[in-house]
């Protein structure tokens, strides 16, 4: 098991005559290892901030109590375009956020089906009816165009964002 102390040195020593090698009268610091991972975590507050299902789980929890936000099969072992998929889904979530601007309530799952791109997502009653539809069939048109495979967009309306507790 590996030592928890980081050994570093902070500043090369003049004196010595290789400066990979330590000398005495180097300084030294000696630090203990901190595991506490606190990347994509919500902070607990006051009690105050809206908080959904997606981000009151923590990251480690993904396959557990929450699922993944991009299903396909390209991560199984043997299988290659797991970057390409990776680079896919960022230009759909960016896509999505131009083309229904302010209206994504949450991040949108994308799911591949053999030749089928399904994209589900939550979205703000902000524009009326006959716009929804009309946004909703330029994307899957275009995406179908870029992607040459078949897009379906399901697409549910909601009153506002849906607290899922508060912290």
């Amino acid at each position: 098991s590996p030592c928890p102390l980081f050994l570093t040195l902070l500043s090369p020593c003049p004196l010595s005559p290789c400066p990979s090698v330590p000398c005495p009268q180097c300084p030294l610091s000696l630090t203990l290892l901190s595991p506490q991972t606190r990347a994509a975590r919500v902070r607990v507050g006051k009690g105050d901030k809206l908080v959904t299902y997606e981000q009151a789980h923590a990251p480690h929890h993904i396959g557990h109590r929450k699922g993944w936000l991009s299903l396909h099969t390209g991560n199984l072992r043997g299988e290659a375009g797991a970057a390409q998929r990776a680079l896919e889904d960022a230009f759909l979530r960016r896509f999505l956020a131009g083309t229904f601007p302010g209206l994504l309530l949450e991040q949108p799952v994308l799911k591949r089906r053999g030749n089928l791109l399904v994209i589900c997502a939550l979205l703000a009653r902000a524009l009326p009816p006959h716009k929804l539809y009309f946004l909703l069939g330029y994307a899957e048109t275009l995406l179908g165009h870029f992607y040459k495979c078949p897009v379906r967009l399901e697409l549910q309306t909601l009153p506002a964002r849906v607290p899922y507790k508060f912290l």
